[in-house]
């Protein structure tokens, strides 16, 4: 997805040198359409430049900040040394970001979708998620569920729910904790197994959360979460020992949350 219109003044833009002359780079805009912008050799590098090929060359991947934008002549100009390093990994990543999600588009409703459907879908999806990157990345995490404040059409949510689930890796975290679990009942064993089974959260543990519940050593069991975030992860991680230690608790038995094992893991 390309913008029709210009960059204003101050954006970092991604383009490609295709040419270099003795004043100057001239740049192609990736994210505009048929908009091409120019570095003055003094916006190059900084200090003295003698060869502006020594800097950049034809076919180069760059990133740049726009100096000034006069839309009546068609001119943009660019300054390439005012760009740190931090600010060009982050927008070189969100520009390979947008690359991916506008394939994951083409993949979505496929390559002979009209126009107007396509800007349609576009459109809603930007107006709840600040990317088409971010609304993919939802859409694996959360499913349709993600999606469910927008305008779309039920086909629409679906295609890209099951593109962005076959085609997006989610970063996931990985918390543990513990849970002490006693019952001096007779029954003790089998009310362990249903507190332990409250752990795991009976079926209801959302979707993009992994859950396990292992033995450690009686009377310790280890609760391990996967999930997108760490506030997500935590509190999965808290609701499943509380659920074991209700559980335990209501049948007369006692239980205990704690982050590290009692005792070193053999």
């Amino acid at each position: 997805m390309k913008y029709s219109g210009y960059p204003e003044v101050g954006d970092l833009v991604v383009g490609e040198v295709d040419e270099i002359a003795d004043f100057g780079v001239f740049v192609d805009l990736d994210e505009y359409e048929d908009k091409r912008g120019l570095a003055h050799i003094s916006e190059v590098a900084s200090g003295w430049i003698k060869n502006v090929r020594d800097h950049v060359q034809e076919g180069q991947t760059v990133v740049a900040k726009v100096l000034d934008v006069d839309e009546s002549s068609q001119q943009i100009d660019l300054s390439i040394k005012d760009v740190n390093e931090h600010q060009r990994k982050d927008t070189i990543q969100a520009w390979k970001n947008q690359r991916k999600a506008d394939n994951w588009m083409e993949l979505a409703l496929g390559e002979d979708v009209d126009d107007d459907t396509y800007s349609t879908v576009v459109n809603g999806l930007l107006a709840e998620f600040d990317t088409l990157y971010a609304a993919f990345e939802q859409a694996a995490i959360h499913g349709t569920d993600a999606l469910d404040d927008t305008d779309l059409a039920e086909e629409h949510i679906a295609a890209i729910v099951q593109t962005a689930r076959e085609n997006v890796s989610v970063p996931y975290v990985t918390v543990t904790g513990y849970v002490d679990l006693h019952c001096p009942s007779h029954d003790g064993v089998d009310d362990v197994k249903e507190a332990l089974q409250a752990a795991e959260g009976n079926g209801e543990v959302p979707a993009e959360v992994e859950l396990e519940v292992t033995y450690v050593g009686a009377p310790e069991y280890r609760i391990k979460v996967q999930a997108p975030d760490y506030k997500t992860a935590e509190s999965e991680l808290e609701a499943s020992a509380n659920r074991a230690t209700e559980a335990i608790e209501a049948v007369g038995g006692n239980g205990e949350y704690h982050r590290e094992r009692r005792e070193d893991d053999d």
